[in-house]
């Protein structure tokens, strides 16, 4: 599986594109998570692939924003954890409203598909696990697969979520991280919503916040 990262948008929000390419037809099928603002970068890219979905961690503004222009030009449904589904349809829960200095309300329409705890997709030939990890918000979901895991903006490199914004709350974001993340395997890397990939084994030997 190839893993690309396109950093969009005035936060440098982190959206990625998983791959894989059939062998016998040479087709490349893709999955998207978080397709953040002005993803123009990500549409170019994703130009004669055959996207199968659109995975959101979580539907802040800045990771949902890209989201009806990607769904539109793949022709792919959109999943989301229930607790933030209607987020994606008022801009005042997504954050755009409160943020009018970064970007003008942004919505989407509604998403097609619920992600819950434990459940399993498969996408391009691979299965990706749903870990519901509330804290930074309360829909906050992170996907495994194999050894990696897209954490959205619960665990970054050295640090850790906010929890200030509606519907933020400290301690459910620690217990997400030392009760789910780091019991994954100490070389599972870890894809942030922001900034470098790092490992949970580096983050629990060096995170400052939880370890």
């Amino acid at each position: 599986m190839r893993i690309e990262t396109f950093t969009l948008g005035p936060l440098q929000t982190n959206a990625y594109l998983l791959t894989e390419k059939d062998e016998q037809s040479g087709e490349e099928r893709g999955i998207i998570i978080d397709p953040g603002m002005g993803p123009k970068r990500l549409l170019d890219r994703i130009a004669g692939v055959k996207v199968e979905a659109i995975l959101l961690t979580h539907a802040h503004f800045d990771h949902m924003g890209g989201v009806e222009e990607v769904r539109t030009a793949a022709g792919c449904p959109v999943y989301i954890h229930d607790l933030e589904a209607d987020w994606l349809t008022d801009a005042r829960k997504n954050g755009s409203m409160r943020w009018s200095d970064v970007t003008p309300p942004l919505t989407t329409g509604p998403a097609e598909y619920a992600l819950d705890e434990g459940q399993t997709l498969n996408f391009i030939g691979h299965t990706f696990k749903v870990l519901h990890t509330p804290g930074h918000s309360p829909g906050s979901v992170s996907f495994l697969c194999g050894n990696d895991i897209f954490s959205g903006d619960v665990l970054f490199r050295q640090s850790v979520g906010r929890t200030d914004l509606p519907g933020g709350r400290e301690r459910d974001l620690f217990d997400s991280i030392q009760l789910k993340l780091y019991k994954l395997p100490p070389e599972v890397k870890v894809h942030p919503g922001h900034g470098p990939k790092t490992t949970i084994g580096f983050e629990m030997a060096n995170n400052p916040y939880v370890r």
